[in-house]
């Protein structure tokens, strides 16, 4: 019997509504910046946490995968991304490239593990992080028709769920942010249900069905409930 492979980033985006150098931007190698691709996972969550900002992860293959570079190309290279990026986003690549020389090898075995713990099957694929670099808020992939704008609002989409973002709601409005922390829990809860039981292999059959149908019903009932807000 076959095993579940269900894009599960693309059942939660339907319910939200690098080269080596990402399209001439060169890729840091050390340090971290806010808005600028660097291959130091630890500077960048260090970075993060101090500008309590998310992070976004590019699992990709710089110098041989076509998605990865019509995406840098398309949308990381534009002045509208990388003026949002500087505000908004610390960036980080996560580079599987066929030149062994891209990469430095003190992050190859730091790659791999985080593509495992991560669980990444394909590039690009884009995990966004809140700022604890733990907490994962969303998943984003690759598109032919992606813009910079419309990239802006996936990841505004997944970021609404950020820490940050969650304080400044409840700051702004007191009155709803009990029951806006607890949507928030279900929606996390519902999406990780999904996840874990996505990861047992389960067998494609009838029984299994109906429960993928359950998982998906209880996430949409999750958001329906957020949208209220």
């Amino acid at each position: 019997m076959k095993n579940f492979r269900i894009p599960l980033a693309g059942i939660i985006a339907g319910l939200l509504v690098s080269l080596s150098a990402h399209a001439n931007d060169k890729v840091q190698i050390d340090g971290a910046k806010v808005g600028h691709w660097t291959m130091d996972y630890a500077a960048a969550a260090k970075l993060a946490k101090e500008k309590n900002l998310p992070m976004m992860l590019n699992f990709t293959g710089s110098d041989w995968c076509g998605w990865c570079k019509l995406m840098d190309k398309g949308v990381f290279a534009k002045d509208e991304w990388k003026a949002y990026a500087a505000k908004n986003a610390v960036l980080v690549t996560i580079d599987f490239p066929n030149d062994q020389d891209i990469v430095p090898e003190k992050y190859v075995a730091r790659n791999k593990e985080l593509q495992r713990q991560f669980g990444v099957q394909g590039y690009p694929t884009y995990i966004v992080l809140d700022s604890d670099g733990e907490t994962q808020l969303g998943k984003l992939g690759a598109g032919r028709d992606k813009t910079p704008s419309s990239f802006i609002e996936e990841f505004k989409g997944v970021t609404r769920f950020s820490s940050a973002s969650v304080a400044a709601y409840a700051k702004a409005h007191p009155d709803k942010a009990e029951a806006y922390n607890k949507a928030i829990a279900e929606t996390r809860a519902s999406q990780k249900a999904l996840r874990d039981w996505i990861e047992t292999g389960p067998e494609r059959n009838a029984e299994n069905d109906k429960k993928y149908e359950a998982f998906k019903q209880r996430i949409s009932a999750a958001y329906e409930a957020l949208n209220k807000f």
